[in-house]
């Protein structure tokens, strides 16, 4: 198998940023804004975040991400990409993916389109597996990969949604990334977790007991019960601690070896157990939740990119990337050494 980079990185964030007192506004008005909810760390609110258009789609995003990233691999690297790997938690196109769209706007030639639907929070683990046994095989070359997260703006703004306490949670956005055949940005091990027992636990709530494809007047959102809450709490808390020691375990190190630690962002509470769980300080562990809310799947690329622009990541630094998705059906870990050959 080939050595496989992780090379280069962009994003894209729509619009300008939305405090949190659009939501709250709503919240007073209608009698829903709870101080106990509020206060309480699964639904404590970020500063901003994005909201994207209703006329955006997934492809206009990727399309921003992924022209940022080939401006900066420039037009020889650019031409060697012959996979792109996409993931969009809100897909806007029933029958296909963004993928192969989005290559026909980049003017990107590609033997390999895949829009993966699985992975959600943790997906960027996912499309990079992906991208590493594609090109560590000598499948193909060099991969895009894009994950979109665009459901705060269409859902979470509604006029009845937008009065719920997780309302204020997601922001939209959208993170790129370049992997290729090389040993200059090695990802040096993958490990991720399928738990199918658990994918029912999670999905879209119609008040009037519809179908999301059904005519009616409830507005779609993701429903949370205290029993659900609980759940998936327990399973988030436990299993990207389980992911990172996976590939600790692989690479025989400890998470005291690690310089940073990057990982999907729900929220507050999910961040401090992690480093708790795991042993990691603040410092060490990067997030973005503040400034652009739970960015879902995007939220590794996005953050990982902004702490490069904001020179937070040393070269020869040993990072860690992981996510648990939806209700916990999914998880994953990678272990990259950034810009290795730099050092060598």
């Amino acid at each position: 198998m080939k050595t496989v980079s992780l090379m280069e990185l962009a994003s894209y964030l729509p619009g300008e940023p939305v405090p949190t007192e659009y939501f709250l506004q709503y919240q007073r008005e209608s009698g829903t804004l709870d101080e106990e909810s509020e206060e309480h760390q699964m639904f404590r609110a970020p500063a901003h975040r994005h909201h994207v258009s209703r006329d955006e789609t997934p492809a206009d995003m990727m399309e921003r991400a992924g022209r940022t990233l080939l401006d900066r691999i420039g037009p020889d690297e650019a031409s060697t990409i012959d996979v792109v790997l996409t993931n969009a938690l809100l897909p806007e196109v029933f029958f296909t993916g963004a993928g192969a769209e989005v290559a026909h706007r980049l003017g990107l030639r590609t033997d390999w389109v895949i829009d993966a639907h699985n992975g959600g929070c943790a997906s960027f683990v996912h499309l990079l597996k992906l991208a590493r046994v594609l090109i560590g095989s000598g499948e193909a070359t060099s991969a895009l990969l894009l994950n979109v997260q665009n459901c705060a703006g269409p859902v979470m703004t509604q006029s009845e949604v937008r009065k719920l306490p997780e309302a204020v949670i997601p922001g939209d956005g959208c993170g790129a990334a370049y992997v290729t055949a090389s040993a200059e940005s090695p990802v040096l091990a993958i490990e991720t977790l399928d738990n199918g027992q658990y994918t029912r636990d999670c999905g879209l709530t119609l008040d009037d007991g519809r179908k999301y494809w059904e005519a009616g007047g409830s507005q779609v959102h993701v429903g949370f019960t205290s029993n659900k809450v609980a759940n998936i709490v327990e399973r988030g808390n436990r299993l990207v601690p389980e992911a990172v020691g996976k590939v600790c375990d692989r690479l025989g190190i400890t998470v005291d070896d690690l310089d940073l630690m990057i990982t999907n962002q729900p929220n507050r509470m999910f961040l401090k157990q992690w480093q708790e769980r795991l042993g990691i300080d603040g410092d060490r562990h990067l997030d973005s939740f503040d400034r652009f809310g739970n960015l879902f799947g995007a939220a590794v690329p996005v953050t990982l990119d902004h702490a490069l622009r904001e020179g937070q990541v040393k070269d020869d630094s040993l990072l860690m990337l992981a996510g648990f998705a939806h209700a916990g059906d999914f998880a994953g870990a990678a272990a990259v050494r950034w810009r290795a050959a730099t050092n060598g």
